[in-house]
């Protein structure tokens, strides 16, 4: 009777840990390191490059992100880090709070980060975020992006990125309302999908008071851009 009793106690043990262990299954702790762009750029014989990349740990609903930015021009350069709590608040969407460092341009800022990213209808990658930063500073970024598959392999992706400011910051050459767009249209080849040379042209163009401070200081409103990068991921 006592072995009966011990195999049901078994039993009812198992019962209670089964769903735990189906659910570490089904939700396992992932990691990725995603380089979406890490590109040289030439116009007119100036050289510069620019780096995009994401790096995310967690389980399906919740992640930690560290987003990375940085740019190296002739005479100038940035480096932007993000890190960010990442919370699935519907089917491919997720919700992300946190903190971003502009270590370069100097001054250095620092800002509270509330984004939203995934994926909208007809496919488009979507990913906007709000930023409120010391002495009462704000920015909104909104991006987009698209591939289109030309064949499996062959797949061209335009892009889109806006930036606007709450209020001026002479320091870092940005007025307020709309301060900067950038669009880029890249033709990439997946040689495996985790490994993907492209070739491309990258489009930026500053506005209003922005572009007002860049004038004043010398530099362009506009430029347009050749790039030959790749995109990576494991």
């Amino acid at each position: 009777m006592k072995k009966h009793h011990r195999s049901f106690l078994s039993l009812l043990a198992l019962a209670a840990v089964a769903p735990a262990f189906a659910m570490e299954e089904a939700d396992p702790f992932l990691t990725s390191v995603w380089v979406d762009q890490m590109e040289y750029r030439n116009n007119d014989g100036e050289d510069s490059g620019a780096l995009e990349a994401n790096l995310w740990a967690g389980r399906d609903l919740n992640k930690l992100w560290f987003k990375v930015e940085a740019e190296k021009e002739p005479e100038e350069k940035s480096l932007e880090l993000q890190a960010l709590y990442s919370k699935a608040i519907a089917p491919y969407w997720d919700l992300q709070l946190g903190v971003r460092q502009d270590f370069e341009p100097e001054p250095e800022r620092s800002w509270a980060v509330l984004g939203i990213q995934g994926l909208a209808p007809y496919f488009f990658e979507v990913d906007a975020a709000l930023f409120i930063g010391e002495s009462g500073r704000s920015a909104l970024r909104l991006g987009a992006e698209y591939e289109l598959l030309i064949t499996q392999r062959l797949i061209l992706s335009p892009e889109v990125e806006l930036n606007l400011y709450g209020e001026d910051d002479p320091e870092l050459h940005l007025g307020s309302g709309l301060a900067n767009a950038e669009a880029g249209l890249r033709l990439r080849y997946e040689i495996r999908r985790e490994f993907a040379p492209y070739v491309g042209v990258h489009w930026a163009r500053s506005f209003g008071d922005t572009a007002d401070l860049l004038e004043a200081d010398g530099e362009d409103r506009s430029e347009t851009q050749w790039v030959i990068g790749l995109r990576a991921w494991l």
